[in-house]
C-alpha cells in the first residue's frame, strides 16, 4: 500500500467517525462505541475492497456486506454516505421518525444495505446463505462479507452458521470479528468469554488471520489472504479499541449505547476535526 492510499483510507475513516458522532448526537441515541471501533474496516471495505456501485446499489454481480452487529449502523451509514450512496447531510436524521436512517439497517429503505439486521447472531447465517447462493448460481465473482461483534459471538446461532460455512466450503465468504473487548454489560471476558476466538474459528474449519483492526496495511494483507484462500471460508479477527479516536469514549463500555450530549459532541468533533486537518495536510 502506498502512503497516498493509506492517507486516503485514514481520511475516510476519520470522516466516518465524524459521521458517527454527528448522527448519534442528532438522534440523542445510538451506539457510538462499536461504530468507532469499526470505522477503519468500514473505510477499507467501502473505499477499497467491496465491488459495489452507488449508482446501481442492487446490481446482481455486486459484493454483499452484512452488518451482523446491526446496532453499529451509525458507522455503516457514515461509510455509505462517504461512498456516495446517499447525502452525508442526512446522517444527523438518524432515528428520527421521518428518516430512512433508523437505528438498525433496513434493506428496504437504505441504499446499499444488503440485509436488515439488529437481532444479534443472525448475520453469519444470512451471509453464508448469500455465499452459497452465489456459488449455486455460478456467480464466482461475488464475494460476501459480514462484520460481527465479539460479544455477539456469544450467540449460539453464530457457531451453527460457521459450521455450515465450513461444510459447504464457502471460500467466497469472509467473516470479520470486531474484537474491541467490550459489550453493553462490560468486558466480554467477564460476561461470557468467547476466547480463544482464533482457535475456535480454526476448529470450525475456517482459515483465520488475527490483526490490528486499525492498521490499514494489516487489513489489506488480511483481505488479500481471504481472496487467495480456496476450499474454506476465511475469518479476520481484528483487535480494536472501542470508541477509537474520541478520547473520553475509548475503552469505556458506557459508550456502547449512548449518545454524546452537546458538550461532549463539541469535544469529540473538535478532536476529530483536528485529526482530519492533520491528515489532510499530509495528503
Amino acid at each position: 500500500m502506498t502512503e497516498k492510499e493509506r492517507l486516503k483510507l485514514q481520511i475516510a475513516a476519520c470522516k466516518i467517525r465524524m459521521g458517527v458522532i454527528e448522527s448519534t448526537h442528532g438522534a440523542k441515541a445510538g451506539h457510538p462505541g462499536g461504530s468507532l471501533s469499526s470505522a477503519d474496516v468500514f473505510a477499507y471495505l467501502y473505499e477499497k475492497e467491496l465491488n459495489v456501485d452507488p449508482a446501481c446499489p442492487k446490481k446482481e454481480t455486486r459484493d454483499r456486506f452484512v452488518l451482523s452487529k446491526g446496532h453499529c449502523a451509525p458507522g455503516l451509514y457514515a461509510a455509505l454516505a462517504e461512498r456516495g450512496f446517499f447525502p452525508v447531510e442526512d446522517l444527523p436524521t438518524l432515528r428520527h421518525a421521518d428518516s430512512y436512517l433508523q437505528g438498525h439497517p433496513n434493506m428496504n429503505t437504505v441504499p446499499g444495505i444488503d440485509m436488515s439486521t439488529g437481532s444479534l447472531g443472525q448475520g453469519v447465517s444470512a451471509a453464508a446463505g448469500m455465499a452459497l447462493g452465489a456459488k449455486k448460481r455460478g456467480m464466482e465473482e461475488v464475494r460476501v462479507y459480514t462484520l460481527l461483534g465479539d460479544g455477539e459471538i456469544q450467540e449460539g446461532q453464530v457457531w451453527e452458521a460457521m459450521m455450515f460455512a465450513a461444510h459447504y466450503k464457502l471460500d467466497n465468504l469472509c467473516v470479520i470479528v470486531d474484537n474491541n473487548g467490550l459489550q453493553i454489560d462490560g468486558d466480554v471476558a467477564d460476561v461470557m468469554s468467547p476466547y480463544p476466538i482464533v482457535e475456535k474459528l480454526e476448529a470450525f474449519g475456517f482459515a483465520v488471520k488475527a490483526i490490528d483492526g486499525h492498521d490499514f496495511d494489516a487489513l489489506e494483507n488480511a483481505f488479500e489472504a481471504a481472496k487467495a484462500t480456496k476450499g474454506k471460508p476465511f475469518a479476520i479477527v481484528m483487535k480494536t479499541t472501542k470508541g477509537k479516536d474520541v478520547s473520553f469514549m475509548e475503552n469505556d463500555a458506557d459508550w456502547h449505547g449512548k449518545a454524546p450530549n452537546d458538550e461532549q459532541y463539541e469535544t469529540a468533533m473538535g478532536e476529530l476535526r483536528a485529526k482530519l486537518a492533520e491528515l489532510e495536510a499530509k495528503a
